[in-house]
């Protein structure tokens, strides 16, 4: 067992010693569990929609349930490891995780499956802030935004390789291993962690837990997202906003020991780069969630090839993460989330042009290529940028709150922009009906994130990372 207090007095490690390379194994693996399994089940919903008699609705509470107890308690998730330690409730985290995972594997109906992917996402708020926190606390300054590349890199990795994964698990063994596939990956986690993992946590951590401002932000995002996906149901609308109104209240009121302490946003980076964060994943969680099934449904992919067809971002995502951690630490972060942001949103205008009888050299591979390479520019330095504009002491606060921004963005996207566009009911059964969905939903997300590119160029400072020296 690793000497688990070592951290909390100071010290850090090497990102290239042994017991580094430890680490970040355990927080990418970790993390990467719960990023990828935001997007596995993408390629498994024609199946499991038709299995189980769901409509568009019930595939977009599927993805839905999962990401609305993710960004709704990831925020207690961060200040909870912050107090009680990272390493304690990254383990807890992963845990629950597994254990939820092998409900959904086993879900006797759509009602069930959506009940298991809500707790599945209370897992996932636990496990994801821990495990970025940790690499913020573990190692040595300097090899920071480079440990930070490499979790961004390889959790982007895990999001784009879950429709790949998703396919070949539903094309050989059926939906259900989809999400049963978790369970060995998670023991794995744990093994390591509990092995290597030393714990930290922050020793200034006082006051009461805002349980308030939790259940207020659950609830607010519950409502708003029922509001938006049930088209014509007005009231849980308002009284999701109602609540959100409330939260912000109540947060300003419990500074300085709300959920997300008010002064954070004093910093115009952090804000701004939260606000990028909102609408770029908002963006690309429209894209994650039609793309596979535009493939399969409209284009005749079979489910692994619809998977294969996001490889090439895999791959660039794995190649050049880190190198634009170590760009942006040079040159700023400005130019290359600017850049980034902008050529990923190339990439949503080339996946427009995905429809029937689509050539995956001519029109899939482009689109996903570009969309790859803007991505693999932008993260890195973005993640890095959070974390450079918060006291370290308060790392697992800041990673929750971008977390939770970023999970909010795809929530409220995936719920409002498929009814925008028509994609409702049986939608995912007519062909027609749902390649015009996509394509002005791609369109959609396109203007996003010239958008996010826009704020990025116009907010974000080229030193804030040479400021954490």
């Amino acid at each position: 067992m690793t000497d688990n207090p070592a951290l909390v007095h100071g010290e850090h490690v090497a990102l290239k010693s042994a017991r580094g390379r430890w680490i970040l194994f355990a927080t990418v693996l970790g993390s990467g569990l719960a990023m990828l399994d935001s997007t596995v089940v993408n390629v498994a919903l024609p199946f499991l929609g038709r299995e189980l008699d769901a409509g568009m609705a019930g595939l977009q509470w599927t993805i839905n349930a999962y990401t609305l107890t993710l960004a709704g308690l990831i925020l207690l998730g961060g200040s909870l490891g912050d107090r009680y330690g990272r390493r304690r409730l990254f383990l807890v985290g992963t845990v629950w995780f597994a254990v939820a995972s092998a409900l959904c594997g086993l879900a006797p109906n759509i009602e069930f499956l959506i009940g298991a992917r809500a707790l599945q996402g209370i897992g996932g708020a636990l496990l994801t802030p821990g495990s970025l926190a940790i690499i913020q606390a573990s190692f040595v300054r300097h090899d920071r935004p480079r440990a930070v590349g490499v979790w961004s890199g390889l959790g982007g990795v895990a999001s784009a390789i879950g429709p790949l994964l998703g396919g070949w698990l539903v094309q050989s063994a059926g939906w259900r291993w989809a999400f049963l596939i978790n369970l060995p990956f998670a023991a794995f986690v744990v093994f390591v962690t509990l092995r290597h993992v030393p714990e930290s946590r922050d020793e200034a951590a006082s006051g009461r837990f805002d349980v308030l401002g939790s259940v207020l932000a659950a609830l607010a995002l519950a409502g708003i997202t029922y509001g938006l996906i049930q088209k014509g149901v007005s009231v849980p609308l308002v009284a999701g906003l109602a609540l959100a109104l409330a939260f912000v209240v109540v947060e300003i009121r419990r500074s300085p020991d709300a959920l997300v302490p008010v002064g954070m946003f004093r910093d115009r980076v952090f804000t701004a780069v939260n606000v990028v964060t909102l609408i770029m994943y908002a963006a690309m969680g429209v894209v994650f969630f039609l793309l596979v099934v535009q493939l399969q449904v409209v284009s005749g992919f079979s489910p692994i090839a619809a998977g294969l067809a996001m490889l090439p971002t895999t791959i660039l995502m794995l190649l050049l993460s880190a190198r634009a951690g170590d760009l942006a630490k040079r040159v700023g972060p400005r130019w290359p989330m600017t850049i980034g942001i902008l050529v990923a949103g190339g990439g949503f205008v080339l996946m427009s042009t995905i429809g029937f009888g689509a050539s995956y050299p001519l029109q899939v591979l482009p689109a996903v290529f570009v969309f790859g390479l803007g991505l693999s520019a932008a993260v890195a330095p973005l993640t890095a940028t959070v974390l450079a504009t918060a006291e370290e002491r308060l790392a697992g606060t800041a990673s929750g709150v971008n977390n939770a921004v970023a999970r909010t963005g795809s929530l409220l996207a995936v719920a409002a922009v498929p009814p925008l566009v028509g994609l409702v009911g049986d939608a995912f059964e007519q062909p027609r009906v749902f390649d015009a969905g996509f394509r002005t939903a791609m369109l959609i997300s396109a203007a996003m994130m010239v958008v996010a590119a826009l704020i990025t160029f116009l907010t974000i400072r080229t030193n804030v990372l040479a400021a954490d020296d």
